[in-house]
């Protein structure tokens, strides 16, 4: 398989010799941030440190659920999630282990101050913008996880809390922060994509199905991500029985055709 090609220098002249690699991995560090110390911390920040085609109905209650994930409203995390793709692996990525393994694994997410330097707008998610459900999400977003560490504690005392909120919340935020450091780390490439993301099996199992990452960048529009019988997708299977009821429709997944275009054979045959 073809690695994604580093430049001899980067945008601050230095060589490529001066760079570091991250272990066990083809990824040089061209750039490093200090999100922890050496800046200033916005209130955002603290917050963050301390804390396919649906009925409207069902897609805004899959929605409010990932509100509760307490990683931020869905305007945030869609915006976010279009710049990676728009701008992977490059100095303008939200989250590229470019930067270091820690920054792409949870250091980027402290510190909002990256995140308005590269996109201050975020013109890039009109179509939620445009919907009342979606902008009341994103003034009221705190609340809801307030609200519902209130009725964990009411229904069940602070066990329910720890639990519900502590234990919850902490695994999620791991998890997530893996498909950003470790997707784009460590695994194999089946498809060229140009850029670091890779297939990782135990990140596939673990995160049911997202971590079979290189063929979510190379079929972003995909609703299925374990594309080989084999690789085990929880959320494609998921979907298909949403289909099969009918409250999912316009499942799209990769062609043959398609995936012709993004093989290695057809890539290298053409230099």
């Amino acid at each position: 398989m073809t690695n994604l090609l580093v430049p001899l220098s980067d945008s601050h002249g230095r060589n490529q010799s001066d760079h570091q690699k991250i272990p066990f991995s083809n990824v040089v560090v061209t750039g490093t941030r200090n999100y922890f110390s050496g800046r200033k911390w916005q209130t955002i920040d603290i917050q963050a440190a301390s804390c396919l085609k649906l009925p409207k109905w069902l897609e805004y209650t899959f929605a409010y659920f990932g509100v509760l994930a307490c990683q931020g409203d869905p305007i945030f995390w869609v915006s976010i999630h279009r710049y990676h793709h728009k701008y992977v692996d490059s100095d303008n990525d939200t989250h590229s282990p470019i930067n270091g393994f820690l920054f792409s694994y949870a250091g980027w997410f402290f510190d909002n101050g990256y995140i308005v330097e590269k996109y201050s707008e975020r013109k890039n998610v009109e179509d939620l913008k445009k919907q009342t459900f979606y902008r009341f999400l994103q003034k009221t977003y705190m609340c809801h996880s307030l609200g519902c560490g209130v009725l964990l504690y009411a229904w069940g005392g602070f066990a329910y809390l720890v639990w519900g909120m502590g234990v919850r919340i902490v695994w999620v935020y791991h998890i997530t922060s893996l498909v950003n450091s470790v997707g784009h780390i460590w695994g194999n490439q089946a498809w060229n994509t140009g850029d670091l993301s890779k297939n990782n099996w135990w990140l596939g199992v673990l995160l049911f199905g997202e971590g079979w990452h290189n063929n979510h960048h190379a079929f972003e529009y995909s609703a299925r991500y374990g594309l080989e019988w084999w690789q085990i997708d929880v959320t494609w299977y998921v979907i298909r029985c949403l289909e099969a009821v009918g409250l999912a429709s316009n499942v799209k997944v990769p062609t043959d055709a398609e995936k012709v275009k993004k093989s290695f054979v057809i890539s290298n045959n053409t230099f």
